[in-house]
């Protein structure tokens, strides 16, 4: 499907080669300085048609016909996609804001205590811990580079301190969030998030579908840690770029935010200074 940006610049490329065509054809045509050509054929592209410079010959006629059709047309096709592309970026803000109200829901709600969670038993989080206090300093650049560490960050968990039984308490309560979340239409434009979504829905599935967490086999066990890590990876990338839209629009969900940060051991949610 051609976006509507691209169906501008066709409509905009017509327009001037038609200007460009009835500048040169009245000059040769009707004898028209290059000034007065001009003028003639914006004006009659422009439907003003003032009257005071009128074709005196028959091919000059054909041509304004010619520029009527052609011309008003193209001219109507920029202004009418023109508006279009206002309207689609407005409501993409609109959709914008919608979801990322949704993914501040989750955090609120299990997300930055689910990261606080899974980094007390990430055995590397010392690497990348001070990386991750995002400060109101920050620039986009700043946020780019850590995206680029996180590429490469292992995102393992010390599958010995994972408390299953307790992490299927945890999610069940949450299980409902999780629905309500994923059946919002709305989020199918953040795909990333989606997949967060899903990571943990599928976790909480894994673990609900067993019995007696403490008895089942190192095997099965290193499955549900493997599905722990895979969605702390996309959690904690998620955070990131929440992080950098709440800066840039939100600075007081940004300031808590960062005063609940779970990756700052100096942490307060309390303001001292």
């Amino acid at each position: 499907m051609v976006s509507t940006f691209s169906r501008i610049r066709v409509y905009l490329l017509i327009l001037v080669l038609v200007i460009i065509g009835g500048t040169l054809g009245m000059m040769l045509l009707e004898g028209l300085g290059p000034l007065d050509a001009l003028y003639f054929v914006v004006v009659t592209i422009g439907t003003v048609g003032y009257g005071d410079i009128t074709p005196q010959t028959t091919a000059g006629r054909i041509l304004v016909v010619v520029l009527i059709l052609a011309g008003v047309g193209a001219f109507v096709g920029v202004f009418a996609n023109a508006i279009e592309t206002l309207l689609e970026r407005a409501e993409r803000r609109e959709r914008l804001r919608k979801i990322h109200m949704l993914i501040g829901v989750f955090f609120s709600e299990v997300g930055t205590d689910l990261l606080g969670r899974i980094a007390r038993i990430d055995p590397s989080a010392a690497e990348i811990r001070n990386e991750l206090v995002v400060t109101a300093e920050w620039t986009p650049q700043e946020f780019a580079r850590l995206r680029k560490r996180l590429n490469t960050y292992p995102f393992r968990v010390d599958g010995n301190r994972v408390d299953l039984e307790s992490w299927r308490t945890l999610i069940r309560e949450r299980r409902a969030l999780f629905i309500t979340l994923l059946e919002n239409p709305v989020l199918f434009e953040h795909e990333t998030f989606t997949d967060l979504l899903q990571a943990f829905f599928h976790l909480t599935d894994e673990l609900l579908h067993r019995g007696d967490l403490s008895r089942i086999p190192p095997a099965d066990r290193a499955h549900l840690v493997s599905d722990l890590e895979r969605g702390y990876a996309l959690l904690v990338q998620e955070w990131v770029s929440y992080m950098e839209w709440m800066k840039e629009h939100y600075p007081y969900l940004f300031s808590l935010a960062m005063r609940t940060n779970p990756f700052d051991e100096a942490a307060s949610v309390v303001i001292r200074q």
